[in-house]
């Protein structure tokens, strides 16, 4: 069995808050080999230790922070981590990762994983520091809000510690929560905050000064190969962008596109455009008060910055994302970008995902205007179109699930359910209930298809809708859903998922523009010797790990779509009359042609998985009783007549 020589601190760290026990285990290094950190190491664990009658609100149920052999390292961008858990939204896998310098951080404590199951009867936080970890009581920062119990814990531990915490919402298991960590870093998706919550933890907090591994006389070749990355950083037009600009600099562009949510996704028509731009808003909305750069991140992309204009003019808040500010302004009916900031602060603060909140209270305030709800259904609350007052009081309901606050928790998709009426055709959703990215994605069809076969509900391949990658034989954009598209999404899905086992910035690692100088990186780092076709079957791995995962624990092929605002045509803008709808399903059938899986069915092929050194999810699904299930039954009846 191959061991890597270098970048991994070699130790997984066991947490169970039932027992109050912290344990160390040894990784394996051939699971090493075949899913190399991240998210690829946490779907592992995540299979092998979850059940499907597990619950995510489960004391059983895994929440696993992970880092790659790149965290640490001169590689750029590498402080990001991952969490992977089973989703509170949808009851299948999902994976959140969050930039900043936690995942350095904690390779730097001497760990590499930390695995947390059981649940506390009272909240605690895990602090790690220099290979020693300790359980300790967090009854003082119950109740307080994100950047609240990120300053007392660094004023305890001081700043060259890493947070990672949860809010309110978090503590108070909101179905959509996130873990929020170093200054507006945030891991999103799926409801991983929940699960922290559901467990007693408030936070963990990370430090040490230990040094990462590294194959002797590597560190000559690395920093070769890091400079040439940061160069090649430097030089894309996309990461230069993102330096004068943050990501807001793409609203100006997906505005022009028709891709901006606009009221719910009613409209693509946004006159103030223009001052939600990236570049306006720095020079007219913002004064920056301190850079906020990420670990190893040769980009001006993050800082804490002060409002000037607006009704919250002398806010103090982290610069607010190109998703933020769409949600919060345009989506919402908010044409003025200093409130739309004081909402992506309220969001942070309080930890709830942007993405699901806005598309929630959207709903609502369509529901609102058409008279399907009114004030009385909303606790008194006026919800019309531009109202950040009302917007504020329904997100603090949400996160102490006050009143009606405690069915608005529950997410858009449940929510619209609840409402019944018109709402379920209104409801802005994927898979079995997660909100997308704040995108109008009626006609940014990259995005959405990507979204609605994922396995974790977040985007599992790359848009090519306006990009390109040569590594892969894409050379120019795919602006329309034809059979491209799902082909596209076969070899850029594995792309994808491998680089998110390293784990370093996806902005960064998509701006260096090269496979296989990342490959290259990762060979020196641990003496692995992957190529190209290697790498991509890894992430293949973990994409059919993933599936098989979700099918164990009730995935049906119906999962695999999005929700019905989502296939309606666009009414006005540039992309008017054009909907996704109609070509999908088929386009759905080519997919998972590419994939190996059954055509009609989405289900791996016993000889695809085979292929991958997956044979024990074979087995798996038969010990399950899957195999009488007719879907499954027709894709392990597909080998043995073939």
């Amino acid at each position: 069995m191959f061991s890597p020589r270098g970048g991994y601190a070699g130790r997984l760290l066991r947490v169970n808050l039932t027992a109050r026990t912290i344990t160390e285990e040894r990784p394996n290094p051939q699971v090493q080999r075949d899913f190399i950190g991240g998210m690829g190491i946490g779907t592992k664990i995540l299979y092998d230790e979850v059940d499907s009658g597990i619950k995510p609100f489960d004391p059983d149920n895994r929440l696993i922070f992970g880092t790659g052999p790149l965290n640490g390292t001169l590689a750029p961008g590498s402080g990001t981590f991952s969490v992977v858990t089973k989703s509170p939204l949808t009851g299948l896998a999902c994976a959140a990762q969050s930039n900043g310098f936690l995942g350095a951080r904690l390779k730097f404590s001497g760990y590499d994983t930390i695995i947390v199951e059981g649940a506390s009867d009272k909240f605690v936080y895990l602090h790690i520091n220099n290979g020693s970890a300790e359980i300790k009581d967090a009854q003082e920062l119950v109740g307080h809000d994100t950047w609240k119990t990120e300053s007392i814990l660094k004023e305890r531990y001081g700043n060259r510690a890493s947070v990672a915490c949860v809010g309110t919402a978090g503590e108070n298991l909101v179905r959509f929560a996130v873990i929020y960590s170093d200054n507006g870093h945030i891991a999103a998706s799926g409801g991983v905050g929940a699960v922290m919550g559901s467990k007693g933890l408030k936070a963990i907090v990370v430090q040490g000064n230990m040094s990462v591994p590294l194959p002797d006389g590597s560190q000559d070749k690395l920093r070769e190969l890091s400079q040439k990355w940061v160069r090649r950083i430097k030089e894309s037009p996309f990461c230069s962008m993102l330096s004068s600009s943050g990501t807001a600099g793409l609203f100006s562009i997906y505005h022009n596109q028709g891709w901006v949510p606009v009221e719910n996704l009613t409209t693509n028509l946004f006159p103030n455009a223009l001052e939600f731009d990236g570049r306006y808003i720095r020079e007219h909305v913002y004064k920056k008060v301190k850079p906020l750069p990420c670990y190893r991140c040769p980009l001006s992309h993050c800082s804490i910055s002060e409002v000037l204009v607006g009704p919250y003019k002398g806010l103090i808040t982290e610069e607010a994302e190109y998703e933020s500010l769409a949600g919060w302004g345009p989506n919402v009916g908010i044409s003025e970008p200093g409130t739309a900031i004081k909402l992506s602060h309220v969001t942070d603060c309080l930890g709830v995902d942007a993405k699901e909140s806005t598309f929630l209270i959207s709903l609502l305030m369509e529901c609102y205007a058409k008279g399907t709800i009114s004030n009385k259904d909303l606790d008194g609350i006026e919800l019309s179109w531009g109202n950040a007052d009302g917007i504020i009081q329904i997100l603090e309901k949400i996160a102490t699930r006050e009143g009606v606050g405690n069915m608005l928790a529950e997410g858009v998709m449940r929510v619209s359910e609840q409402i019944g009426k018109e709402a379920p055709d209104l409801a802005v959703y994927v898979k079995k209930g997660q909100a997308p990215h704040v995108h109008d994605l009626r006609t940014r069809w990259g995005t959405l298809f990507t979204q609605a076969i994922s396995n974790t509900g977040s985007q599992e391949g790359i848009d090519l809708t306006l990009n390109v990658d040569p590594d892969l034989g894409i050379d120019e954009p795919i602006p329309d859903p034809d059979e491209r598209l799902p082909k596209a999404q076969a070899k850029t899905g594995p792309r994808r998922q491998f680089e998110e086992t390293l784990i370093v910035c996806y902005f960064l690692a998509r701006g260096q523009g090269s496979l296989n100088n990342i490959i290259d990186t990762l060979n020196v780092v641990t003496g692995f010797d992957l190529n190209v076709g290697e790498a991509l079957r890894i992430g293949h791995r973990i994409i059919n790990l993933l599936r098989v995962f979700n099918i164990k624990h009730g995935w049906a092929l119906e999962d695999d779509f999005f929700s019905p605002r989502l296939g309606e045509m666009a009414v006005d803008g540039p992309q008017a009359g054009k909907s996704m709808a109609g070509p999908f399903e088929s386009l759905r059938r080519i997919y998972y042609k590419e994939m190996g899986w059954g055509e009609n069915t989405g289900i791996p092929l016993p000889q695809t998985l085979k292929k991958l050194g997956l044979e024990y999810t074979v087995n798996d699904m038969e010990r399950h009783g899957l195999k009488n299930d007719p879907l499954v039954k027709e894709a392990l009846d597909r080998e043995d007549n073939s």
